[in-house]
């Protein structure tokens, strides 16, 4: 059974066994929940993102995919990076949002996290409108084929909070 859990706050201070960290496709750093967690984590987030880039992911991490590393110092075993598409009003995009959160859960089931914390992946920098980053991100998860027992969506403003609490209600998903 999965539990669903919303809180406002910094994803790169939430304990965890797995961040999600919504990366640009370079993995090495930037701004936002990235630059966040790059800051947070120390250099050996950096080193093996420098090593995922040199061997898989030469031309950088497409958008939609996931990949691992450790959390260095981070309270989380693992951060999960994942590349969010770019909001476009005349192209629809949420299939890739949506296998940002499904790639990511594949990744945490792979390492065997059961706690999950994303933040509110392209809603950012990325410019996702964040009611539909929310109803987004909460469908998928919920209907997600996953091991994972516990996801918690932190959240960095309460514009997003409250946008994530409608959401859930409007899905008739129970949050904690």
């Amino acid at each position: 059974m999965l539990t669903v859990r919303l809180v406002r706050g910094d994803i790169a201070a939430y304990s965890a066994d797995a961040i999600v960290n919504a990366a640009n496709s370079s993995l090495l750093g930037g701004g936002g929940v990235d630059g966040a967690i790059h800051s947070a984590g120390g250099p050996e987030i950096m080193a093996e993102c420098r090593r995922l880039r040199e061997e898989r992911f030469p031309k950088g991490l497409p958008s939609g995919q996931a990949v691992a590393t450790t959390a260095g110092r981070l309270p989380a075993q693992w951060v999960i990076h994942t590349v969010g598409p770019v909001y476009s009003p005349q192209d629809d995009r949420s299939d890739v949002l949506a296998s940002s959160y499904r790639e990511s859960l594949r990744v945490a089931d792979d390492l065997g996290a059961r706690s999950v914390a994303f933040p509110a992946i392209s809603a950012g920098a990325f410019s996702w409108p964040i009611e539909s980053a929310a109803r987004t991100a909460l469908e998928t998860v919920v209907q997600a084929d996953t091991q994972v027992t516990e996801v918690t969506f932190v959240l960095y403003d309460q514009a997003a909070y409250r946008a994530f609490q409608r959401q859930a209600q409007r899905l008739g998903v129970t949050v904690e």
